[in-house]
């Protein structure tokens, strides 16, 4: 079958990096896959089989989502928007999915309505309509009021065959952050956990004693790094990594300030969740995939929430881990370089074996997509 994939990460990569993963999974069962991207180019994230499409890119204005920005810095106008959406329907027509899957949409990125909103209008137009999926995470931004949520239903029921849930009812129902109506309730559909499967140990062994530090590929780690430096100088007889996404300007800068503490500096990398496996401890934010593999691994860590711009997705998730045995949650406004210390100090000491999840997400979207394509008329 013919799987085409529509995702744009305006912040971090967290979103761009679990729908590869989808992807990933729908290449390895056979399946012709087209990803088209529209956020900032993150060579760090593994591609695979999985045919890449790039629109012009854009980003967010730091935390304001609503203020799109191009690669540049412009503000994003309606020039670069339309071209946005000729080049998205173009991916498409040319392709003919039989399996059409939106990111976040429509339950998030808004402000990129009109071009999800094109898409899912051509789709129907095709001479064989796709099966139309959004695929979401365990936790959502909840609606800042109820006529969002009322919006979402009205395209869900439209344009939507089901709502893949990347998660374990049991464990985090979607209830927990977004409003569930009867109509939405009944097009769910959970998958588990999406991830690649547990990583293999570093065939180097690198990370081994190590305290990882990583805050994802965006620029939004800073407070996390300054406190990690500052650990690093409190406890030096510590290995502390710092992976720094966000460019060369903010690699460079984190370098700069590490100077002479003996923390290694450097960019995001692939084998990260094979690193994870010998790492003494992990200090990370508390995003999907970080959280998982987290899981996976069984590092001891600390998760510091991100919540600036009154983003709670993260909180509620760092909040559900909170209780397992090796995990410590550091709010931002609680960040200094000694509380970092000794938080990474709990959770090393309470190293235990954590009860297991779901992680087979990737392997069941394939099989419910497909399912449903296989019994269109």
């Amino acid at each position: 079958m013919k799987v085409m994939i529509a995702v744009t990460h305006l912040l971090g990569t967290g979103h761009l990096s679990r729908a590869l993963v989808l992807g990933r999974a729908f290449a390895g069962a056979g399946h012709r896959v087209v990803l088209v991207s529209g956020g900032m180019p993150a060579p760090h994230l593994e591609c695979g089989s999985v045919e890449m499409v790039h629109l012009p890119p854009l980003r967010s204005d730091g935390t304001d989502f609503a203020r799109l920005l191009d690669a540049g810095g412009v503000p994003a106008g309606p020039v670069l928007m339309a071209r946005r959406r000729a080049a998205l329907c173009r991916a498409l027509t040319g392709l003919a999915p039989d399996i059409l899957i939106t990111e976040l949409f429509p339950f998030g990125r808004r402000s990129l309505g009109q071009e999800f909103l094109a898409l899912l209008e051509a789709a129907g137009s095709l001479p064989r309509r796709p099966v139309v999926l959004a695929s979401i995470r365990d936790i959502l931004a909840p609606p800042s009021k109820p006529a969002r949520a009322e919006q979402t239903d009205t395209v869900i029921a439209r344009h939507y065959d089901a709502v893949l849930v990347h998660s374990d009812p049991q464990t985090t129902p979607l209830s927990a952050s977004w409003p569930v109506s009867d109509m939405l309730a009944a097009k769910l559909r959970h998958t588990g956990y999406v991830t690649d499967g547990p990583a293999t140990p570093h065939p180097g062994g690198d990370g081994t004693g190590e305290i990882l530090v990583s805050a994802g590929g965006g620029d939004v780690g800073g407070p996390i790094f300054a406190a990690a430096i500052g650990a690093a100088r409190l406890a030096p007889g510590q290995t502390w990594r710092l992976l720094v996404g966000g460019g060369e300007a903010s690699l460079a800068a984190v370098r700069h300030a590490a100077a002479g503490t003996g923390a290694k500096v450097e960019p995001p990398r692939r084998d990260f969740r094979q690193m994870l496996h010998h790492a003494r401890a992990s200090v990370s934010m508390c995003g999907y995939n970080t959280a998982l593999d987290l899981m996976q691994a069984g590092t001891p860590a600390v998760l510091i929430p991100f919540d600036a711009g009154k983003e709670v997705e993260q909180a509620l998730r760092a909040q559900s881990l909170a209780a397992l045995p090796g995990i410590e949650v550091l709010r931002a406004r609680d960040l200094a370089p000694q509380s970092l210390a000794d938080a990474v100090a709990r959770a090393i000491g309470d190293r235990q074996k954590r009860p297991g999840r779901r992680f087979d997400g990737a392997a069941r979207s394939v099989a419910i997509a497909c399912s449903m394509a296989e019994a269109r008329p």
